[in-house]
């Protein structure tokens, strides 16, 4: 039978025993000597041998002369010799007082009994029963001491590293199953070499940078990176978060620090990999907890260890942060996280190999073009992407099918982007026809306009807190906006709220987020884009705030009211300029948005292959709308 099977898991006992006598060495030494110990008392203690006389003969021996010594143990028992004479030579005995007897005393000093007192020795089996609650006391406390040590709270060693080790063996992740992020992995490239082949780089006196820092925003990866870098070098691995450092005890955080670059040295040539660093690396000062702050301690501790260690102990630190922009200084300069590598957003050839890897062990359906889904969601990071190919495969298994297809990839993709369809929610025949028309204002414009994305779809299934959604999609990677882009964005933004206008001649609350995004983006194109004629090439509102204040209370003006009201100024300018523009494309082509608003309300979801068909509109093959079509077929 397996060693795992056998009850108590293979560990050396039953499962109602609380001990693990493999792995606790300690507890079986203790045990074993326990026994050794009560072992040899029964076995050095052969019983009393002295004979046992009835408390009326020894009083006919006393009186006859024939005592020679008594001891009186505890009041009750006597043990004593006799003359020689009948018996030969002296002879032990032993007897017990009945009763209390006051002539016993007198009679022992009128026969010349020599006397003496004592207490009587407690047997072994009392010594195990009085040892008894102190030795289960003992056990108690170290099961209860075990139980914390082996559980996550590590209650008795708050000073140890919580780092866990991931050894040679346990590293599988290569750069190969990192796709994409070419330039990323030439730069840990060079770590992976030192680590394999330092003298390749001490003999010509180069020296290797001591910390890496990966900067990305979330799901890019870095982690990833990481664990692929130790795979690649196939030294040990330490992972710790930067919140692990940081307790409610004071200088606790700094002992882990000490025990984290201890345990690197000690297993050196070693990675150590501190994940989120702005936990504990933020700048200091920052806070208002004065220079005795927790977590400047531990900062402090850090840079010490960093700046004292040596890299020709073959030891790498690597970190990950979403937020460089909120670390400390003294952290970036050479010596330190002297090297910074950058984990972009993957572009489409990225993602395209990203989803490769993870639909690996899915069955895709011949009709999946992992080209076409690579393309339709841009913006997306790794992670987004490995959550997408595993929802299409849920899309799937609730279906029975048993490979993926499109389809299901497309369910998966509105259900990340645009929220879970609630198909359950009632709404009134009256809120869906004006919810239609909003939506329709939305989409009828990305046909008018010339700097739209192309629509991929329109909906009045509510998602999320959305009663509807008009969602286009870029048709190629796009790192910057022009002027024209941005104006368009804005106008698309009021196509719901000027189709409400026209058509009920009033608004509803559902205009909300749309008037927030317009006038966003009209503010930023002013404040931060110097999109405005009269303002120019201008910046307003610096961005700097105190790093543990909100942004709402650190806000602050840099410019004159003088300047502030042309800056509102500006903002109306743009925002009536685009309305008045969305007001006239929407009254001229009314009746395409009605028609566009009935079919909704019959159909719930139109795309854009079939709003051009209802519109009349004709196909524009240069626009990669639609995500189940193939190329050119729109």
């Amino acid at each position: 039978m397996d060693d795992k099977k056998k009850p108590g898991g293979g560990q050396g006992g039953p499962d109602w025993f609380p001990f693990n006598f493999n792995n606790n060495r300690f507890a079986l030494i203790f045990v074993a000597s326990l026994i050794v110990f009560f072992a040899l008392i029964f076995l050095f203690d052969t019983g009393n041998s002295d004979m046992e006389l009835p408390y009326s003969t020894f009083f006919r021996y006393l009186t006859d002369g024939q005592i020679d010594t008594v001891t009186i143990l505890d009041y009750n028992e006597i043990q004593g010799t006799l003359r020689g004479g009948e018996y030969g030579t002296n002879r032990s005995f032993i007897t017990r007082i009945p009763y209390p007897d006051e002539e016993l005393m007198p009679l022992l000093r009128d026969n010349g009994v020599i006397v003496r007192g004592g207490r009587k020795s407690p047997s072994p089996f009392m010594i195990i029963l009085q040892s008894l609650p102190w030795l289960i006391g003992f056990f108690l406390i170290w099961f209860m001491f075990r139980q914390v040590q082996g559980g996550g709270n590590k209650a008795f060693s708050f000073g140890k590293s919580r780092a866990k080790q991931y050894l040679e063996n346990d590293s599988k992740i290569t750069f190969n199953d990192v796709a994409g992020q070419h330039e990323a992995k030439y730069e840990l490239q060079e770590v992976v070499d030192f680590l394999k082949n330092p003298q390749k780089f001490t003999k010509i006196g180069a020296r290797i940078p001591t910390g890496v820092l990966l900067v990305g925003m979330p799901g890019t990866g870095k982690t990833l990176l990481a664990k692929a870098c130790a795979g690649e070098a196939g030294v040990p691995f330490f992972h710790m978060s930067g919140s692990d450092f940081v307790e409610m005890f004071v200088g606790v955080g700094a002992s882990r620090v000490r025990d984290l670059f201890e345990q690197g040295r000690r297993n050196a040539p070693c990675i150590l990999f501190i994940d989120e660093l702005d936990a504990v690396g933020r700048t200091r000062g920052a806070g208002y907890g004065g220079g005795h702050d927790e977590r400047e301690q531990t900062l402090n501790q850090m840079l010490v260890e960093m700046d004292g260690f040596d890299t020709k102990d073959g030891v790498i630190i690597l970190a990950a942060t979403n937020r460089p922009d909120v670390l400390d200084p003294a952290l970036l300069r050479p010596g330190r996280f002297d090297r910074q590598v950058v984990v972009d957003m993957p572009d489409i050839k990225e993602r395209e190999s990203i989803l490769n890897i993870h639909s690996r062990k899915v069955p895709l359906s011949e009709d999946v073009d992992i080209n076409r889904i690579a393309r339709a969601t841009p913006g997306s990071s790794g992670a987004d992407l490995a959550n997408l190919v595993n929802e299409a495969a849920l899309f799937a298994a609730r279906e029975n099918s048993s490979a993926v297809n499109m389809k299901h990839f497309e369910e998966a993709r509105d259900k990340l982007l645009l929220g879970v369809a609630r198909r359950s929610r009632v709404i009134s025949p009256e809120d869906k026809l004006m919810t239609a028309y909003h939506e329709a204002g939305h989409a009828l414009l990305h046909y008018y306009l010339e700097n739209a994305d192309p629509l991929h779809k329109v909906t009045v299934i509510p998602h999320g807190q959305a009663l509807g959604l008009a969602m286009s999609l870029p048709e190629k990677e796009t790192y910057s906006r022009n002027r024209n882009w941005l104006l368009d964005r804005i106008k698309i933004t009021m196509g719901g709220y000027v189709a409400e206008k026209l058509i009920y001649n009033q608004t509803t609350t559902g205009t909300k987020n749309d008037i927030e995004q317009a006038t966003k983006i009209a503010r930023r194109m002013v404040c931060e884009w110097g999109m405005s004629d009269s303002l120019g090439f201008v910046t307003f509102g610096g961005e700097e705030e105190p790093i543990f204040l909100g942004k709402e209370i650190a806000r602050h003006q840099d410019y004159s009211e003088k300047t502030a009201e042309k800056i509102d100024g500006e903002i109306h300018d743009i925002l009536r300029s685009c309305l008045d523009s969305v007001t006239k494309l929407l009254s001229e082509h009314k009746d395409q948005l009605t028609r566009l608003a009935e079919h909704l309300v019959a159909k719930e979801s139109l795309d854009d292959k079939e709003i051009r068909q209802l519109l009349g509109f004709p196909d524009d093959n240069s626009k990669q709308t639609s995500f189940l079509e193939p190329p050119g077929k729109v």
